[in-house]
């Protein structure tokens, strides 16, 4: 491509008004719900401890109160006795009781997701801090003024050059 064609592209792009897409920007009616202006995530230990700890309280309470086993027994018996609505309420009740374990399940898989979250962010912040100050360490061995310079060796004397003869 030559000089004065690429010259032509960027005056007439520049000529179309702004771009389309921008890198490391969002539209401005969106910048109250992005977080951090720097665009880092950020997690908070107490966020993440609330978020499994309500999952947890929603699993028990799931287990305690949406469990509807009183309707095992009246479709096994409506059954029994020949009525179509028995079959119904057991298949409903099988179809609850599947619904309900997928979001038990889920309930505790956030739960334990987040106990491991903090626990692996814990143990990064572990890592990160042992790397860096194990760093500051070697640093400090090459610090030229760190301590005072060695004296010269007295083997090779003062610098003086024997003569080959």
């Amino acid at each position: 491509m030559a000089w004065d064609e690429w010259e032509q592209l960027k005056a007439s792009a520049a000529a179309n008004g702004p771009t389309q897409m921008r890198l490391n920007g969002i539209p401005e009616e969106d910048r109250p719900n992005a977080g951090s202006p720097t665009g880092d995530l950020a997690v908070d230990q107490k966020d993440l401890a609330a978020i499994g700890d309500e999952a947890f309280k929603l699993y028990n309470r799931l287990w305690e109160e949406a469990r509807v086993t009183s309707t095992d027994t009246a479709g096994s018996d409506l059954k029994g006795q020949g009525f179509a609505l028995g079959g119904a309420l057991s298949h409903v009740s099988l179809r609850w009781d599947r619904q309900l374990g997928s979001l038990m399940d889920a309930c505790a898989l956030i739960s334990n997701h987040m106990d491991f979250t903090k626990k692996a962010h814990d143990s990064d912040e572990i890592f990160i801090e042992r790397h860096v100050s194990s760093i500051s360490t070697l640093d400090a061995g090459f610090d030229e003024q760190w301590s005072q310079p060695g004296k010269k060796n007295e083997v090779y004397g003062e610098g003086k050059k024997e003569s080959k003869d």
